[in-house]
């Protein structure tokens, strides 16, 4: 069964007593009532061994560690993988925040953030956290075969459990652009969801192919990224992307972009 606000079980990770308050007192505000508490990295992974919780919202800098590590041990543990991440931070450096995003994450919150943005970012973990498919339009989702795209694991795991929940279950994982193109040559696919940033060939090189090479020239590109410069977005925009959307996104967005693309016609 899905949680709700109110029975959402959630572990605060702050080390400082005031933002600990703020948050707590945020988060009731909003419905959110179960909430524990950890001020670092190894008191939330014990606090996780006694009881998993559904969603863990954290600082970036804790006094034995920070919040990347925190998440990345989380994926690299299986029974916390599912575990719903947000990342609370005053940081907008690119390189501070790019693995936390490529971790798979519900949001990232500004320090201090509004009622609205964390009504915004509770949203998307419930949609994460949802077991039931609730597409209200007229696509088939099960029908369709998608190819995920994206050079770290974590993160496929996550837009693939998103897709899933959307009723998307016919998945091909690869992980990176070259290998999505061997997969390309083999297999039809509805639609391919890419990463920007990816060894080999990135998304922009993959979109490139995809449109003048491919034999699935018309095939839906969502391309979902954690890439900030607008004159490369917008060279994948030329290359005929069909919709971009963040990294971390939100499911109600992907969901809008993929009927977008998928009543494009062809």
């Amino acid at each position: 069964m899905t949680p709700d606000l109110f029975h959402l079980d959630v572990l605060l990770v702050e080390p400082s007593p005031t933002q600990l308050k703020i948050i707590r007192e945020r988060a009731a505000a909003v419905g959110i009532m179960q909430i524990r508490e950890a001020d670092g990295v190894q008191s939330a992974l014990a606090a996780m061994s006694v009881k998993v919780p559904d969603l863990v919202i954290s600082a970036l800098y804790l006094p034995d560690g920070d919040g990347t590590h925190l998440v990345q041990t989380m994926r690299d543990t299986p029974a916390l993988q599912q575990v719903a991440f947000v990342l609370v931070s005053s940081e907008t450096r690119p390189q501070a925040l790019d693995a936390v995003r490529q971790s798979g994450v519900c949001g990232i919150l500004p320090k201090p953030f509004s009622s609205g943005q964390l009504q915004r970012v509770l949203a998307a973990t419930l949609d994460f956290l949802s077991d039931d498919a609730q597409v209200e339009d007229d696509i088939d989702y099960e029908a369709l075969r998608v190819l995920l795209v994206d050079d770290s694991a974590n993160a496929r795991r996550f837009m693939r459990r998103v897709l899933e929940n959307m009723g998307l279950h016919d998945i091909v994982e690869a992980s990176d652009g070259s290998e999505a193109v061997m997969l390309l040559e083999q297999t039809m696919f509805d639609l391919v969801v890419t990463d920007y940033n990816m060894p080999e060939m990135d998304g922009r090189a993959l979109v490139e192919y995809v449109r003048s090479q491919s034999w699935q020239a018309s095939v839906p590109i969502l391309m979902v990224t954690s890439e900030s410069d607008m004159g490369r977005l917008a060279a994948v925009e030329q290359a005929g992307v069909s919709g971009i959307c963040d990294k971390p996104f939100e499911p109600a967005t992907v969901r809008n972009l993929l009927r977008g693309a998928m009543r494009t016609p062809a």
